[in-house]
């Protein structure tokens, strides 16, 4: 009897466990389908939209229309309609742009321009040694007021400015030039392949203070940054001032690399992806840098930039001065190619600092402020490392770390 009742009672468990497993798949099975009909239905209704608005601009539109800037600004559309500020397309032509600016590496004049506030035109803000602009003694300072046939204050911004000023190697470029005394002049200048250092001045400073300015994180920031202080060290730096203004710190290995190089071991930065994953991205060895530091930031300092002015003040004890930073905290997906050449970019998670903090939104605030006015904000590419009131501030603030 007892055998007949356990067995009933493990036949009934059995059938229950099935009935269960059997609900929680169909539930699952369900689920799935009903997101993938979803999605579907999106996809129609999106592509549904873009048929009908296509149908009647050609059976009515007036002016011409080109298919491949449509095309291109079709991709660009969505990615600003995902919600992501920083999911990015890129035409075939901007992402070879892209890649070569990446690697360091450019067919360009030789120079760095931003578009000037007060004149709206291409004010060159550095030159490159051995490149066609010191050829013909382009100089910092100098506008560059015209490309070929188009206005540089025509241009929407310093971006536009750059991608003029690039092209095949050996190919030239005619430009109008307005020298820092504002003579006008014009040239034709060929473009070349040269390498662009991503660390722009090395230089020793009073009272033993290295100031480096670091422009930008390459591929070829690692040796660059280590040759930079160890010249300042071998030359009896005390104390090292790092100038990451206007660094957008788009290469994040290029960031955690010279940031291992600076701290204490341990961990310096993790990422979290949408599942809430956390993967550790680098872990530093125990070789680091014991002088007192100190981290120059502004608005425009993002990504890496960040990342390494925050693990150096939280591993190393360096000090922020400056004002608060970009708070682009997140990590990006490597360059997705699509056929025609061209490539998106999206978030795929967030960056974490050593304790598990992100600063995505809210920036890095730093420990001594040191804010430009307006008239200095104006006067900005102008100064020099002698006379900026930011460096003066930072060389202060590391002065006082010294006991100086």
């Amino acid at each position: 009897m007892s055998k007949k009742v356990s067995l009933g009672v493990a036949a009934t468990v059995t059938l229950i466990a099935m009935a269960v497993t059997f609900s929680m798949t169909m539930t699952v099975s369900m689920n799935m389908f009903n997101n993938t009909v979803s999605s579907v239905k999106n996809k129609e209704r999106m592509y549904n939209k873009l048929s009908e608005v296509d149908r009647y601009v050609r059976a009515n539109e007036y002016f011409d229309i080109n298919d491949d800037t449509l095309n291109d600004t079709i991709a660009s559309g969505y990615m600003l309609g995902i919600s992501d500020q920083y999911a990015r397309y890129y035409s075939a032509k901007a992402y070879s742009e892209r890649v070569g600016l990446a690697n360091g590496r450019l067919m360009g004049i030789g120079v760095a321009v931003v578009k000037d506030p007060s004149s709206g035109y291409a004010r060159i803000i550095r030159v490159y040694d051995n490149t066609p602009a010191t050829n013909v003694g382009l100089e910092v300072g100098g506008f560059i007021t015209a490309i070929g046939d188009t206005s540089t204050r025509s241009m929407s911004d310093t971006a536009a400015m750059t991608s003029a000023l690039l092209g095949e190697e050996g190919s030239t470029v005619n430009i109008k030039y307005l020298t820092p005394l504002r003579e006008e002049q014009s040239f034709e200048i060929a473009h070349a392949n040269y390498t662009t250092p991503s660390i722009s001045t090395v230089r020793l400073m009073d009272n033993g203070v290295g100031y480096l300015r670091i422009d930008s994180f390459t591929s070829g920031t690692a040796v660059e940054f280590r040759n930079a202080v160890n010249s300042l060290t071998n030359q009896g730096a005390t104390s090292l001032i790092f100038d990451l203004r206007d660094n957008s710190g788009e290469n994040l290995n290029a960031a955690l690399v010279a940031t291992d190089y600076c701290v204490p071991s341990g961990l310096i930065a993790q990422s979290q992806d949408k599942g809430g994953n956390v993967t550790d991205l680098r872990m530093s060895d125990e070789n680091e840098i014991t002088l007192p530091m100190v981290c120059l930031v502004n608005g425009s300092t993002a990504s890496g930039a960040e990342l390494f002015a925050n693990a150096l003040r939280k591993m190393a004890g360096a000090t922020i001065v400056g004002s608060t930073t970009a708070g682009k905290g997140v990590l990006l997906s490597d360059p997705q190619s699509l056929s025609d050449g061209s490539a998106v970019v999206i978030t795929v998670g967030i960056l974490l600092d050593n304790e598990g903090k992100n600063w995505n939104g809210t920036g890095l605030p730093p420990d001594v402020d040191a804010s430009l006015t307006n008239d200095e904000q104006s006067s900005y590419y102008d100064f020099t490392v002698d006379n900026d009131p930011q460096i003066t501030k930072a060389i202060n603030a590391i002065s006082g770390a010294n006991g100086q």
